[in-house]
């Protein structure tokens, strides 16, 4: 039996790092090396994710002490703005190491390759700097790509989401008090993922992102304004011819729920529909926040920059 690659993933303790520890633990060709929590560190990875097998006990490494742990990939799960010292140490230490961020650190920077499989595997295949692309821009790009070349004007897209895309440390946007019956919009102009999703589809989307108090879970509404008049039909075979073979997307007629999304390792996309002019478009794409829009894509990013199935660990 071969050795497995040795994963060190650096913000352990948070949403996201709890289903990395996850989906981790149930790769057949994964295991953690090291856990980074300033937080927990002394605890047993397992006290906060029993599927931990490896008696993992979680440290306050530095940076520098991280890069000289032995690791084939490392995670980077880190708050925006956090992945710095690591990157430097890394690059510093062990230039060949595989390095995954999560953080929107390295999404704008063209060294590194962006992490969105469905369209940029043939980049991601191999290397050795992958941004994890953030989780609302996973969707938006999801649902507007195959009509990225019959744009008459910006599209427009709604957002909302449930309190864990806040992250643990408090604010208003993860207070489950302020948020009881509630929906709160924020950064409704210039928002991340908006300039994100407008990067690499190559023009302009306008977002408006809401949460409100559902865990996990993200539904996006995408208003697509046509070039070219279509019909109900031939908008939706566009998704149909370019989503044929990603086993990571569902395509259904009906419009998804936000629960459709929450707990689902992919995104479901649907609600295809076109005004009555055909003249305007209309998609609806449903994810989990924390699954498909950070760690099973970090699993996806992974696999490819490793040379193994895309899906391996990811297909239970």
């Amino acid at each position: 039996m071969s050795e497995p690659f040795l994963v060190g993933l650096v913000g352990a303790r948070g949403h996201t790092g709890r289903e990395l520890i996850r989906l981790i633990a149930g790769h057949p060709e994964l295991m953690l090396a090291y856990a980074v929590s300033r937080e927990f560190a002394g605890r047993r990875v397992a006290t906060i994710a029993p599927e931990d097998k490896d008696e993992c006990i979680f440290e306050a490494l530095a940076p520098d002490e991280a890069a000289r742990r032995r690791a084939d990939v490392v995670i980077l799960a880190a708050p925006d703005g956090a992945a710095a010292p690591f990157v430097e140490a890394l690059e510093k230490e062990a230039p060949h190491r595989i390095i995954i961020d999560l953080s929107a650190d390295h999404r704008f920077d063209d060294d590194w390759a962006y992490g969105l499989p469905e369209r940029h595997r043939a980049k991601i295949a191999g290397a050795r700097r992958i941004a994890n692309p953030g989780c609302y821009a996973t969707a938006m790009q999801l649902a507007l790509a195959p009509h990225i070349d019959n744009l008459r004007d910006v599209p427009f897209a709604v957002g909302v989401s449930g309190y864990s895309g806040a992250g643990t440390k408090p604010s208003p946007k993860n207070d489950t008090e302020r948020l009881k019956d509630n929906l709160m919009p924020y950064a409704l102009v210039g928002h991340k993922h908006e300039r994100e999703a407008s990067r690499y589809l190559g023009t302009p989307i306008r977002f408006a992102p809401h949460v409100h108090p559902a865990f996990r879970g993200l539904l996006v509404t995408v208003h697509i304004p046509l070039k070219s008049s279509m019909d109900k039909a031939s908008f939706a075979a566009r998704y149909k011819e370019a989503y044929a073979n990603e086993p990571l997307i569902e395509l259904r007629d009906s419009a998804p729920e936000l629960k459709d999304g929450a707990g689902a390792k992919g995104v479901v996309i649907g609600g295809f529909d076109v005004s009555d002019d055909g003249m305007n478009g209309i998609a609806v794409a449903a994810e989990d926040n924390l699954l498909k829009g950070a760690a099973v894509q970090a699993i996806q990013n992974v696999n490819l920059s490793l040379g193994l199935s895309e899906m391996m660990g990811l297909d239970k």
